[in-house]
C-alpha cells in the first residue's frame, strides 16, 4: 500500500510540474512565484516549490529551450546562441532593432536613473529628443517624475520591459559600468559621477496639466 502511495505522489508531483511548466510557457510576460501560487492555491506551497526547482533542473540540460528568471519572475525562451536561427524563422526587421544611438541613451538612463533629458545630453553630448521617444515608444523607458528646478524637466527611469528584454532579473544584474562603457565606446566615468547640475530638490509626479505634488 506504501509503494501505491508513493507512485500516487510521484504523478502527482508530475503533474504538478507539467502544469507550472504549462503556465510559464502560456505566459505573455513573465511568470511571477506569487501569480503561479495564486494559480494553484489548492497545491499546498511546499509541493509547488519543489516541482518548480525541479522543472528548474529539467532544464539545466541542454536543449533548444531555457527556463530564465526575468523582471522577478519565470520565462521560458530559446537559448541565446540560437537567436540567429529563430530571427530567420520571423525574418526580423532592421527597423525592429535599437541604434547604437538608441542603446548608449538607454545605457545612461539604466546606470544613472532617474535622470533629465538635459543630464543625459550633457553625457553624450548630443540632442537625445527624438532618441527618448523611441525607447518610451518601445516601453523600454518611462516618465517617474519631475525636477523642481526651472523647468520642471521629466525624470526618466528604466521600466519592467526593459528588464524582460535584456533578459534581467533586476536592475542588480546588469554588467559592469565599465564592461558596458567600452562596447558602447563611452567613457566610464560619464556613466558613474554625476554632472555638474544645480543640486537636487524634491521631485513632481507629472500629471495631465503639467501640475504636480512633491513626492516625499
Amino acid at each position: 500500500m506504501a509503494e501505491e502511495d508513493r507512485d500516487q505522489a510521484t504523478r502527482a508531483s508530475a503533474e504538478l510540474k507539467s502544469i507550472i511548466e504549462a503556465l510559464i510557457f502560456a505566459s505573455p510576460e513573465p511568470l511571477t512565484p506569487k501569480a503561479i501560487y495564486k494559480l494553484l492555491d489548492t497545491e499546498p506551497r511546499e509541493d509547488i516549490e519543489a516541482a518548480l526547482a525541479e522543472l528548474k533542473r529539467d532544464y539545466e540540460r541542454p536543449g533548444g529551450l531555457q527556463l530564465v528568471e526575468v523582471a522577478g519572475g519565470y520565462q521560458i525562451v530559446t537559448r541565446t546562441d540560437l537567436h540567429e536561427w529563430v530571427r530567420r524563422l520571423f525574418h526580423e526587421r532592421t527597423t525592429q532593432k535599437l541604434t547604437v544611438q538608441s542603446l548608449e541613451t538607454l545605457a545612461v538612463i539604466a546606470y544613472r536613473q532617474p535622470i533629465t533629458a538635459l543630464e543625459i545630453t550633457e553625457i553624450r553630448g548630443v540632442n537625445t529628443s527624438g532618441v527618448l521617444n523611441t525607447l518610451l515608444e518601445r516601453h523600454l523607458i518611462k516618465i517617474v517624475g519631475r525636477k523642481q528646478v526651472v523647468g520642471r524637466p521629466f525624470l526618466y527611469a528604466t521600466t519592467k520591459e526593459f528588464l524582460i528584454r535584456f533578459g534581467l532579473n533586476d536592475l542588480a544584474d546588469l554588467p559592469r559600468v565599465e564592461d558596458m562603457a567600452d562596447a558602447l565606446g563611452l567613457d566610464a566615468p560619464l556613466l558613474i559621477e554625476q554632472p555638474t547640475r544645480e543640486e537636487d530638490l524634491p521631485l513632481v509626479e507629472p500629471d495631465a496639466d503639467g501640475s504636480g505634488e512633491s513626492i516625499h
